[in-house]
């Protein structure tokens, strides 16, 4: 296939353009290296995938030196020009959304941010995918969605209407968009919601890196939520088989589904949403005790209350998953935090 990806700088973007290409895909990847994190995170991530700093102009595609198959531009999803004239040129046969405003707190701080890269962009390559037709569109969604539930696991077929953050809700409304289009227009669209993913290459904002680099700096980390927390932590090689599994499996419509009892995971359109977890939820104190055990050595711990938009916890129910497309998560949180470190040490030096 032809696949556009986009956030391809990203962490789970580099991850999952790496997986298409060795599979034979032919991948062209968008990105607009903001500074949100460590550009050079971002730069170190397209050079394994063949893609050199001094290459990269905005709006210019730069192909890979060392993969055949990829081809990269710097650009915004929101430069919409840009989107329609990729989509004209390639004929994409399906579309990954990865890129996003990521981070629940940056969106007190920000909320322009996530307007325009969450919202615009997400209806410029919804606009673009309707007038140059995909087989499937496959986007991000996240578990912040989930709000205020705490019914656990979370279920795709739960209600979401109470999030407490921007960044959910914006995930939110791409759910919503995405509905539309695939009712209007008929494109098939899958909507993943991610939970906390991890691993080697990962976001400097995430708790992983943040412990990590703490810990090894003999710097004090803060515990939110006096660390009565719970993550559903997902290992990034679990995330992108899953995402795979997906994009192999356009959205159908669901013929049982009942206007009088209407789920909220499926449809009458071509439109599906999935939870990709790790099924099983992890106490943060037990988190941060394997990094300390892996690193050999303590953190010190700033226990602080529960941060505004943070959920004290999260849990996946990915039955769905399981049972439409054989997923099965099986990364230890101690194999994935051993794998993150090594690289860590690696990376830095």
């Amino acid at each position: 296939m032809k696949v556009l990806v986009t956030g391809s700088a990203g962490f789970i973007g580099f991850h999952l353009i790496r997986k298409l290409l060795k599979r034979g895909d032919v991948v062209v990847g968008i990105d607009n290296l903001n500074d949100y994190y460590d550009v050079n995170l971002k730069f170190g991530r397209l050079k394994e995938l063949g893609v050199l700093q001094k290459d990269i102009i905005d709006n210019q595609e730069t192909g890979s030196t060392t993969e055949k198959n990829f081809t990269f531009i710097k650009a915004s999803l929101e430069n919409r020009s840009v989107i329609e004239k990729l989509f004209e040129k390639h004929g994409f046969d399906a579309l990954i959304n990865l890129a996003a405003q990521a981070g629940v707190r940056y969106s007190l701080i920000n909320p322009y941010s996530y307007v325009e890269s969450n919202i615009v962009g997400f209806v410029n390559l919804l606009e673009a995918a309707r007038h140059n037709p995909v087989k499937h569109f496959v986007y991000a969604s996240s578990s912040s969605v989930y709000g205020l539930n705490e019914s656990m696991p979370f279920s795709i077929h739960d209600n979401v209407d109470h999030p407490v953050s921007l960044y959910a809700a914006s995930k939110k409304s791409n759910e919503l968009m995405a509905h539309t289009y695939s009712h209007l227009f008929n494109i098939p669209t899958t909507g993943l919601r991610f939970f906390t993913v991890y691993g080697p290459w990962g976001r400097p904002d995430m708790a992983l890196f943040l412990f990590t680099k703490a810990i090894i700096e003999d710097q004090p980390i803060r515990v939110f939520n006096y660390g009565d927390m719970r993550r559903d932590f997902t290992y990034v090689e679990d995330i992108v088989d899953g995402v795979i599994k997906v994009l192999d499996n356009p959205a159908k419509p669901n013929p049982e589904w009942s206007p009088k009892n209407p789920d909220p995971g499926t449809s009458p359109a071509p439109y599906r949403i999935y939870n990709i977890g790790n099924n099983n939820t992890v106490r943060l104190m037990d988190f941060i005790e394997e990094i300390e055990k892996q690193l050999g050595k303590k953190a010190i711990k700033n226990m602080e209350p529960i941060q505004p938009g943070d959920v004290p916890a999260t849990f996946a129910n990915v039955d769905d998953l399981i049972k439409d497309l054989d997923y099965k998560p099986n990364t230890t949180v101690e194999f994935g935090i051993k794998a993150f470190i090594d690289w860590y040490k690696e990376f830095y030096g």
